[in-house]
């Protein structure tokens, strides 16, 4: 028997370690049950810590891992899912093409940036979604130096007022001071089409988040989108056009394009509809999760967002109960009724909410130093040894806050 997982973000991770140890409870070997999985390199990119510099860095290996827990990683890109005859197709590392049989498949592709097609966006813009691009804005930011003071070279706008776009702007004032010294007349502009700034954050954190800005010299302009990017600036719906180099595209994510491949329902996001035990209705031997999956966290009318706080847990039931149909043993119905925020403001410490009505439960540096954990410590894979790996992805376990 072959369980394919697709994907080496969070929730693919969780789910080659969920099911890995469940068939290690079940005393299978790996010759009757072995589970591989696909994906470019063997690495998790860190991605909810890509708004911050050095991003090169944030990256973490994992083949010693699924060396240790008897995972199969298969090195290369998932060009088709054919779902009738149970296979994937492979794109490998070295140009050629691959075909993979699975028993059962765990879709765990991920999210990409959305972006629409606004002219001057593909050219001019940046952005802190993928590794790649985040080493390009830090390269472009290293690169301002270089140039004149003039031309908007200090401004740079974040298109988005959400959780990502509030993280990387808050950042930016200290990055630009490092590169281009103290007395550079920075400015930090986020652009955000709803009237509020952290429209999903809701009523309660948002005077915090504007304190912070205020304290940060972030402007904000709120009720606009960007109409267009040229090597000049960016021209708001409003009209207004303002002169900068630097554009930060941070407006809204879609699942990634294989989930399309899939014959079945999705959102509005592209996410493949999914029942409690994350199976995908009406195809066979099919599980989504993480980004890829709408998956109801409780009896309540709240789904999982796309998130790393949801994908970690969403991956470790999708394993374990992908392997479990193939063990012939019990699935667990996926739940995550906990639900927190830690939203990082820069310089001005951050900001912890808990519930889905995010009440505010810590604020400043005190909040800094749990973001600061949860950014360096809990989100990174488990330690290369086998017995400490299995036992970090029990689903019930996982995520729990």
């Amino acid at each position: 028997m072959r369980l394919v997982i697709i994907g080496a973000g969070f929730a693919g991770m969780y789910a080659a370690l969920s099911a890995a140890r469940l068939r290690d409870i079940q005393g299978v070997s790996p010759d009757e049950l072995e589970i591989a999985l696909v994906a470019p390199e063997p690495t998790l990119v860190v991605r909810p810590r890509l708004y911050e510099k050095n991003p090169e860095t944030l990256t973490a290996p994992l083949l010693d891992v699924l060396e240790a827990i008897d995972v199969t990683y298969v090195q290369g890109s998932v060009e088709t899912a054919e779902t009738q005859s149970r296979m994937v197709r492979v794109a490998t590392a070295k140009g050629s093409k691959e075909t993979l049989s699975y028993d059962r498949l765990v879709v765990a592709t991920g999210s990409r940036l959305f972006r629409p097609n606004i002219p001057g966006l593909a050219e001019h813009g940046f952005s802190v979604d993928s590794l790649d691009d985040a080493i390009a804005l830090d390269r472009h930011l290293h690169g301002l130096a270089k140039r004149p003071a003039a031309n908007g070279r200090d401004t740079v706008v974040v298109a988005g007022g959400g959780f990502t776009g509030i993280e990387a702007a808050t950042e930016i004032p200290a990055r630009l001071r490092a590169i281009l010294g103290t007395n550079a007349k920075t400015r930090v502009i986020i652009v955000e089409r709803n009237s509020a700034i952290a429209p999903d954050m809701g009523a309660g954190p948002r005077p915090i988040i504007e304190g912070a800005l205020h304290k940060l010299g972030v402007e904000t302009r709120l009720g606009a989108g960007v109409a267009s990017l040229d090597e000049c600036g960016v021209t708001l719906s409003s009209g207004e056009h303002i002169e900068t180099e630097t554009v930060i595209w941070a407006a809204g994510i879609r699942a990634a394009p294989l989930t399309a491949q899939i014959p079945a329902e999705r959102d509005n996001f592209g996410r493949l509809l999914v029942d409690r035990c994350l199976r995908v209705p009406g195809v066979e031997g099919v599980f989504a999760t993480g980004d890829a999956a709408r998956a109801a966290c409780d009896d309540e009318g709240n789904y999982a967002l796309m998130s790393c706080q949801h994908a970690t847990r969403l991956g470790a039931f999708a394993g374990n109960n992908a392997a479990a149909e193939l063990l012939g043993v019990p699935t667990r119905p996926y739940h995550q009724k906990a639900y927190v925020t830690c939203l990082d403001l820069g310089e001005a410490g951050a900001l912890f909410t808990r519930g889905w009505d995010r009440k505010v439960e810590m604020v400043g540096d005190v909040a800094k130093k749990t973001k600061q954990e949860i950014n360096t410590v809990w989100i990174y894979p488990p330690k290369a040894e086998r017995a400490a790996a299995l036992a970090s992805a029990d689903p019930e376990r996982v995520t729990s806050l």
